[in-house]
C-alpha cells in the first residue's frame, strides 16, 4: 500500500514538532508534510476576528495541499475553525480541524470540559466546536478556560522547561471538571506535567488527531488498544 501523504497547515512555528512527534509514534508508515505561514497568527490577533481575507488565505493552502497529491489535510491552528469549514466545501480529501478528535473523545469522558490555552483566540473557536458537537449528540457541555499567554511567550523564546511549569500550574488550579484538554498543538510536552500537577485526565490535539487519521485513512486500529 502507498504511504499516505498529510500534509500539515500551520499558524505557529512551535505546533510542528508536536504533531510530526505524534505521527512517528503513532502512525511512523504515513508521510507528513509541513505548510507553514506564521504571519496568519500574528494577522489574525491584530485583526481581532477571523476575516474573510484570512480566511481565503487558509483556503488556498489547502487547495495547494490538494494539488500535489495529499491524501488529507489536517491544520494545526485552533483559532481558524470557521475558515477549516470553508474548506472542506471547496477540497475532495478529507479535511480536519486540529481539535475534533480530542473534542469527541473529551466528551466520552463527560461534560464539565477545562480548555487550556496559550493562545487565547484558540478558546472561542474550541469552544464553539464542544458546542456543536455536544449539541449533535443531544447534550450540553461545561466550557471551563483558561490561558496563560505566558507560556507562549517561554516557547517563542525556546525555553520549554518554563512553558511546561506555567501549563502544569494551570491545570493544578483547575476544579470541578471532568477532563483537561489542551486547545493547541504546541502544548502538547506540556502533557505530563500537567498530569502529575492534576488528578484529571489531560488530552492533547496531535495524538488524537493521528489515530483519527489513520483510522479515516487505513481502517487501521489503534496500535495500543486496538480499539477506536
Amino acid at each position: 500500500m502507498a504511504q499516505q501523504r498529510v500534509f500539515l497547515i500551520h499558524a505557529v512555528t512551535v505546533a510542528i514538532d508536536p504533531i510530526n512527534d505524534a505521527f512517528k509514534r503513532l502512525w511512523p508508515q504515513a508521510r507528513p508534510f509541513n505548510l507553514l505561514d506564521d504571519s496568519l497568527s500574528s494577522d489574525l490577533e491584530a485583526a481581532g476576528a477571523l476575516t474573510p481575507r484570512l480566511s481565503n488565505r487558509m483556503l488556498d493552502l489547502a487547495r495547494y495541499a490538494e494539488s500535489t497529491g495529499a491524501d488529507a489535510v489536517l491544520f494545526t491552528c485552533s483559532a481558524f475553525g470557521e475558515a477549516i469549514d470553508g474548506c472542506r466545501e471547496h477540497l475532495s480529501i478529507p479535511v480536519m480541524r486540529p481539535s475534533e478528535a480530542m473534542v469527541a473523545e473529551a466528551l466520552q469522558l463527560g461534560s464539565r470540559v477545562a480548555v487550556l490555552a496559550t493562545f487565547e483566540p484558540a478558546i472561542a473557536a474550541l469552544r464553539d466546536e464542544f458546542q456543536a458537537m455536544a449539541k449533535a449528540m443531544g447534550r450540553s457541555v461545561d466550557i471551563q478556560p483558561h490561558t496563560c499567554a505566558e507560556a507562549m511567550v517561554a516557547l517563542r523564546a525556546g525555553d520549554v522547561a518554563a512553558h511546561d511549569r506555567l501549563i502544569a500550574a494551570m491545570a493544578a488550579e483547575v476544579r470541578d471538571a471532568d477532563v483537561l484538554c489542551f486547545a493547541q498543538f504546541s502544548m502538547t510536552s506540556a502533557a505530563e506535567a500537567a498530569r502529575a500537577a492534576s488528578s484529571l485526565p489531560v488530552l492533547t490535539t496531535p495524538d488524537s488527531a493521528v489515530l483519527k487519521l489513520r483510522q479515516m485513512l487505513t481502517a487501521d486500529p489503534d496500535p495500543e488498544s486496538g480499539t477506536w
